[in-house]
């Protein structure tokens, strides 16, 4: 929880602290080095400039980097990342932990550049792909550079134990699920293929940051970047696949709204935006196709809105006494978790 002044002001008018200790108390908060995420200006220049310095070493690589060949690729590569690990290393003895996680996160993102250049090097590149379509295009020998990255990501993550340092890992298993389909299948992944393994792999990444979060939701937020791209790749997944059934888009409907359910229940937000967007797309469906004729579909579905407000009102009223019933069934860790996600 964050403590903010106006609080310590309300505590100060309930008598339970005087206004000096409010000050010295805010004081003293403000003067602590914050070691998770927020929205403030300092923080958004820390994540502006490590996605910045990412993005230089992964999306927005030119070409003009291979005119060093791939022992220049590959040395200029391990000196960067020789950087990256001081950099880290000079913030961790400072207390910041977001920089250092930052720069131990550039450490793993350029894992692919340099195992790409030593490929070059070696004379083990199969064709004449360059490392810029390796964020952009699907093909099977990517998987070297996908392993490494995982390789050096899990060394990484061991040493320094920064969230952040999740993200590029679950980037690149999305990567390598979508290359082994490739793979698999003996060259090109149609489009059906993708949408079908990247619904299955985010349902898979989703579930493992479940297990992350509630390992180790006392110690830090390790499952965000996990949900996140877990959610998207299912949620992508499962809306790029094609039905002419009702039945079908119905079902698609309640797997919406059990994401709406699931997000609310383990404080994630990332299951309540795309649950709402995909129930959204179905009433859309609804009015623009089923009852585009309709004259009652506006009136129902009026209706149907003002009747989830007022469950919202009753939900309200009785939400301790339905979540204490419901959790005394739940397993103790599991019901020591949501207590910890909804305090």
């Amino acid at each position: 929880m964050n403590i903010t002044k106006k609080q310590l002001d309300l505590a100060v008018k309930q008598d339970l602290i005087t206004q000096e200790q409010a000050d010295k108390l805010f004081d003293f908060f403000k003067s602590q080095p914050t070691t998770g995420p927020s929205f403030d200006f300092t923080h958004v220049l820390y994540y502006m400039g490590g996605l910045i310095a990412i993005g230089a070493m992964t999306l927005f690589m030119t070409l003009g980097w291979e005119s060093f060949g791939g022992w220049g690729i590959f040395f200029i590569s391990l000196a960067y990342a020789g950087v990256g690990l001081k950099l880290a290393n000079h913030f961790e003895t400072k207390g910041l932990a977001i920089p250092a996680g930052i720069c131990t996160t550039f450490v793993v993102a350029l894992t692919p550049l340099a195992i790409y250049g030593l490929q070059q090097a070696m004379g083990w590149w199969p064709d004449d792909s360059v490392y810029r379509d390796y964020h952009r295009y699907i093909q099977w020998h990517w998987l070297f550079m996908e392993l490494g990255t995982l390789a050096v990501g899990a060394m990484i993550f061991y040493r320094y134990r920064y969230p952040f340092l999740l993200m590029p890992i679950a980037v690149t298993l999305w990567y390598l699920s979508m290359d082994i389909a490739a793979m698999i299948v003996g060259g090109y992944a149609n489009y059906e293929l993708r949408a079908l393994v990247s619904m299955y792999f985010g349902l898979a990444i989703t579930l493992f940051a479940f297990w992350v979060d509630m390992r180790g939701y006392k110690s830090g937020d390790y499952a965000f970047w996990l949900y996140l791209f877990g959610v998207i790749a299912f949620w992508g997944g499962m809306t790029s696949q094609y039905s002419d059934s009702e039945l079908s888009k119905f079902i698609y409907f309640t797997i919406n709204l059990l994401m709406i359910g699931v997000g609310v229940v383990i404080a994630r937000r990332v299951f309540v935006i795309f649950g709402a967007l995909g129930s959204a797309f179905y009433l859309g469906h609804l009015a623009n196709v089923v009852f585009k004729d309709s004259l009652l579909f506006p009136i129902a579905l009026t209706a149907i809105g003002l009747g989830l407000i007022y469950l919202g009102v009753l939900w309200q009223k009785h939400e301790q006494q339905i979540s204490e019933n419901i959790q005394a069934h739940l397993p103790a860790a599991l019901r020591e978790f949501l207590a910890a996600k909804s305090s």
